[in-house]
């Protein structure tokens, strides 16, 4: 179903929106079986040089596994739709939440989101643009390739799971989404700068924990995940950008391990180590872990 601007509104004035993250609420339904269940949809950025990047969204469609080639979007579930587009200052949504609103989508795995994008006009103020902190007023427009129509790629594999609260976040790297094409002045947003990362829950405080994995040759099917101490289910979880092996992952403030896999490679999990290692995080800082290099299978 489209997504109220009303219910956005709402939850701002309401006070709800506490943190920084855009949330969407998501009731998943599992087709004939009447199964039910809810993803939170959140976006959120880590630093960067710009004193600002601006996107108009117009849609964001999901995209069920096994449906990745569909490069029209055609016939995908919107589950966010605005008239006109409306603008959100990545650059202001660090360690923060903003509730859009909800709408109703399958149970199941999804591997991709389009991100759908409102053209810039001919003429006059760009709607997406980036402003640097040496000219803060001047808005550069921000080119989105594909971004308009079939909507940018934003890949990572999530679970909309039936009768619970499923989150995940968009995390948004400017330092990695936004690129200049060499001395030409252009600025494209480039999709591979943006993540999915599923949470436990969308959270009104959180800090992050934040690495990379070694060798490049896990880089394409990492998967990093984040378990509280004393427990063995993970708190969130997410692929690691398949261009540098990087990722971030949002929690509360605690004691964490954290447990790599990848195809062809051993597993990696710090409470395996001589002595157990776990990472302290604490509401609205970073935690970084390093390098973590897994070993491959014999």
């Amino acid at each position: 179903m489209t997504v109220l601007r009303d219910a956005y509104r709402a939850c701002y004035k309401a006070g709800i929106c506490l943190l920084a993250l855009l949330a969407l609420v998501l009731a998943g339904c599992g087709g004939g079986s009447g199964a039910t269940g809810t993803l939170r949809l959140a976006l959120t950025d880590a630093a960067g040089n710009y004193d600002s990047v601006v996107v108009a969204i117009r849609e964001i469609r999901l995209v069920p596994a096994g449906q990745e080639d569909n490069e029209t979007g055609a016939g995908l579930p919107v589950v966010v739709s605005f008239d006109p587009a409306i603008q959100y200052d990545v650059m202001q949504l660090a360690f923060s939440q903003q509730v859009l609103g909800e709408a109703t989508v399958s149970a199941g795995t999804y591997n991709q989101l389009r991100l759908v994008l409102a053209p810039n006009p001919p003429s006059g103020e760009p709607l997406n643009y980036v402003t640097l902190k040496s000219d803060p007023t001047t808005k550069i427009p921000l080119h989105t390739p594909s971004g308009q129509e079939s909507g940018l790629k934003i890949v990572g594999h999530f679970e909309v799971r039936p009768g619970v609260i499923n989150a995940i976040a968009l995390d948004f790297d400017p330092e990695k989404a936004v690129v200049q094409a060499g001395a030409s002045g252009i600025y494209n947003l480039k999709p591979t700068g943006i993540r999915i990362v599923q949470l436990d829950a969308v959270l009104p405080e959180y800090g992050s924990l934040s690495g990379s994995i070694a060798p490049e040759a896990a880089w394409s099917t990492g998967i990093v995940s984040v378990i509280p101490e004393g427990a063995s289910a993970p708190i969130a979880s997410g692929s690691v950008n398949p261009e540098d092996g990087s990722f971030r992952a949002f929690v509360p403030a605690g004691s964490y391990a954290v447990r790599v896999t990848a195809a062809g490679f051993a597993a990696y999990d710090t409470r395996e180590l001589d002595p157990p290692v776990y990472y302290a995080v604490t509401v609205g800082a970073d935690t970084p872990v390093g390098t973590l290099t897994l070993t491959p299978n014999p």
